[in-house]
């Protein structure tokens, strides 16, 4: 966990508070931000689904850059809201399974049965990692940093396989890192859930 806090702090030094003020003199709002970055994660599940998968791996990284980057907006011009966060996590979630249903698509229409399966497989143990957080946190216990695979390792992970074409491992991993972090988080719910 250090080890990510310390990745997270050097790129909001060095990636996003210099990009943030880049959006802010091209005045773009962070809502702008968020739905332009979706908008790109759309455009790379297309891309996806033709079985181009390296540049959909190139549209994805550059989506989920932008991602970063309304948070760090928002901060930055004070216009942080609750409906922006509402929106950024929607966002998130759409994203995430549009990518994963852009790869069904190709697997299904080239007969891949097991991609089509690993792909219906990651999208839903990706949103059980997410439910659980946002379950843990409306009963008021903190579950930001609880579990391995958060978001953001999930899409390097599918990045990753995108650009070198190992897309069913990627997805396999995935799979295997989301149910793991979602028994953490399930876990980690179990005990804190039980004290009174």
């Amino acid at each position: 966990m250090a080890l990510r806090a310390r990745a997270r702090l050097l790129l909001a030094q060095y990636f996003e508070k210099p990009s943030a003020r880049l959006l802010h003199a091209a005045r773009l709002t962070p809502n702008a931000v968020t739905l332009l970055g979706l908008a790109l994660t759309g455009v790379a599940a297309y891309l996806a689904a033709q079985g181009h998968f390296t540049i959909a791996g190139v549209v994805f990284l550059a989506a989920s850059a932008l991602d970063m980057l309304d948070g760090a907006l928002a901060r930055l011009t004070n216009q942080a809201t609750r409906f922006g966060a509402a929106l950024d996590s929607m966002a998130d979630r759409l994203g995430e399974a549009s990518i994963l249903i852009g790869i069904a698509w190709f697997y299904l229409r080239t007969d891949n049965d097991a991609g089509v399966i690993l792909a219906f497989g990651a999208t839903v143990a990706s949103y059980m990692v997410s439910y659980l957080r946002a379950r843990g946190e409306g009963l008021g216990i903190v579950m930001k940093e609880t579990g391995l695979g958060t978001r953001t390792e999930r899409v390097l992970i599918m990045a990753a396989g995108l650009l070198t074409g190992l897309v069913i491992a990627a997805m396999a991993l995935v799979l295997a890192l989301s149910a793991f972090t979602s028994g953490q988080r399930l876990y980690h719910l179990w005990r804190q859930g039980n004290e009174k």
